[in-house]
This record gives structure tokens, sequence and C-alpha cells, in this order.
């Protein structure tokens, strides 16, 4: 049962597409703008079964199991609005800052490793 109602919505994520990351246009103070956001999300089901054999702190039992769950994310990152020479993009720093912060602390993470490894390697020598 888990399973059929994760294909469904895993099933529905294709058509969304579009639609979640680029929002409708809105009238803000005179002006169109098209709102703009980073959009993840995702799903699992699992499911189980069988005996598990009598221990020293459990008993011999049957055992069953199923479960699912999802979930999801939208940031907010701007917003087309029109400008003097055409329509632009105009950011939304904070977002901007918090989408990019796991991408920054993993490159510093590549480079302390980087650079422990090297170090490690002149000490051998």
């Amino acid at each position: 049962m888990a399973e059929r109602l994760v294909e469904k919505l895993a099933g529905a994520v294709p058509s969304w597409g579009a639609r979640i990351a680029y929002g409708e246009k809105s009238t803000v103070g005179g002006q169109d703008i098209v709102p703009v956001a980073i959009v993840a999300f995702g799903f699992g089901a699992g499911e189980g079964s069988g005996e598990t054999p009598p221990t020293e702190k459990l008993p011999q039992g049957k055992g069953e199991g199923a479960g699912g769950g999802g979930g999801g994310i939208a940031l907010p990152i701007g917003a087309y609005v029109p400008g003097p020479s055409g329509t632009v993009f105009k950011p939304n720093s904070i977002a901007l800052v918090i989408a990019i912060t796991p991408i920054v602390m993993s490159v510093a993470a590549a480079i302390a490793s980087v650079s422990a490894v090297r170090s490690a390697v002149k000490l051998l020598r």
C-alpha cells in the first residue's frame, strides 16, 4: 500500500516541474513579477517481514512492518521583474546565502582534507 502511494506521488513529480520553481506571475506595486525558487523533494517507503530468532534479550517473534514518508523544501531565491532594458532577475540575497552555504562548506571541507593529506604525506617522507 505504501509503495503504491509513493509510486503515485513520484509519478506526479515530473508534471510539477517549472510550475514549482517559477511561481505564477503576480502584480506587486504596479509591476508584474515572476517569483523563482529552488525546489527539492523526496519520497520513500519501506516494508519488512520475517521471524525474529530468540535471543537473550528478546523472545522469538514474528516481524512485519511498513512505512513511508516524504518531504520537500522551496527556497525563494528571487524574482524576474521588468527593468529599463527588459526583464531582469533580482536575487533574494538572504536566500542565496542560505542556498550556497552548503556548497561553500563542502568545498572548504574538501580543501581542508586535501591539505591534511598533503601534510601527512610530507611527514612520512
